[in-house]
């Protein structure tokens, strides 16, 4: 039987969790479920309750980057550390990104409940938004910074503008039609799973590629499968839901999404990355919740490994393997003794004549 590792370390999933994508997606994820609740009409509750997680998420943006301000004009010693300048400048960015979400996310909830404004003018944010998410992409990559919030908007400008006019009813065209761009990225984003695909078949066919890297890009297959597929699949049901042909319940057609979300919560605890000047902790969001709670750093140091292999079968030893066995460990364990003895410097002291 082949061997099956496995393995939990709990000291990478501290190091490489990010907690900005972790709130992000949690969010998005509670958000989603309840409107398509509301949709259903199995929760009656206003639309302002139903865009609570989009509060908080924006709410800890808002404040972090509060806190972090302060501290930069706080302790102008700090700004020498590293690249401060740079995820400091990053922090503000993305700061002016959550507030012009922020302003979309008010307009549409205030469109929902009274229906006082056009569907043209609470998607003005948004554009804006991708036009100025443009010159950002710009400015993280020749920074090299991360800029996952930046891309979305920035490749889904035409998807904002098409999508209010068929809201407002000023174009009459089908919804795979209005969903064009969105179609765009999807496919791209296709191409990159198959890559991604083909590129870990590969690996796991080289002998020269360690198990580690293996893993790891067995991983990156297994995340971008589960994340865009889904994706597809919500938006063939979405489409068909609007335009009337399918009966099923908008709880059902958000599950691909939802789906999606839930594998993006799952890989945030190995994304890395983040900006280390939100709540101006100035380290990594590991160090700092070591720091504040002594007692994980126990939990931390703990990696359990479970390898179900032939040795789990219990196979019987003949006399002379069990006494070479016995002796190969009295053997080992006499070397452990001897390596643990202490090292006694020779001192030779030369006597007078």
């Amino acid at each position: 039987m082949p061997a099956f590792p496995y393995d939990m370390d709990f000291q990478s999933m501290f190091k490489d969790f990010n907690p900005s994508k972790f709130v992000v997606h949690c969010s998005l994820l509670a958000f989603v479920g309840l409107f398509a609740l509301r949709l259903d009409g199995y929760i009656d509750w206003p639309y302002w309750a139903i865009f609570t997680p989009l509060w908080i998420w924006k709410g800890i943006a808002v404040l972090g980057a509060a806190v972090g301000a302060v501290v930069w004009c706080r302790y102008p010693h700090y700004r020498l550390e590293g690249d401060s300048y740079t995820q400091f400048k990053a922090m503000l960015i993305s700061l002016s990104l959550h507030l012009i979400l922020l302003m979309f996310e008010l307009l549409a909830c205030d469109k929902l409940s009274s229906g006082r404004h056009l569907w043209v003018l609470v998607f003005i944010p948004l554009i804006f938004g991708s036009v100025a998410s443009v010159g950002a992409c710009v400015w993280a990559v020749k920074h090299d910074r991360s800029f996952e919030l930046e891309l979305f908007l920035a490749v889904n400008a035409l998807q904002f503008v098409s999508l209010p006019l068929k809201l407002d009813q000023f174009v009459y065209w089908n919804w795979e039609v209005v969903f064009v761009p969105m179609w765009i990225v999807i496919c791209l984003s296709l191409v990159s799973v198959l890559y991604n695909i083909i590129f870990c078949c590969i690996m796991l066919r080289t002998p020269e590629i360690s198990f580690i890297q293996k893993k790891n890009a067995i991983h990156a297959a297994l995340g971008n499968f589960c994340t865009v597929v889904p994706l597809l699949c919500f938006q063939v049901v979405i489409c068909d839901k609007l335009e009337g042909e399918e009966k099923y319940t908008y709880l059902f057609v958000f599950g691909p999404l939802m789906l999606s979300l839930c594998t993006l919560i799952v890989l945030s605890f190995s994304a890395k990355g983040g900006n280390k000047w939100w709540f101006g902790i100035r380290k990594s969001f590991s160090q700092f919740l070591l720091s504040s709670m002594p007692c994980l750093q126990e939990y931390a140091n703990i990696a359990y490994h479970a390898n179900r292999s032939t040795a789990a079968q219990s196979v019987p030893l003949d006399a002379s393997t069990s006494t070479a066995h016995t002796g190969n460990k009295k053997s080992k364990k006499g070397a452990k003794n001897d390596s643990m003895k202490p090292v006694v410097p020779i001192i030779s002291i030369d006597m007078p004549d």
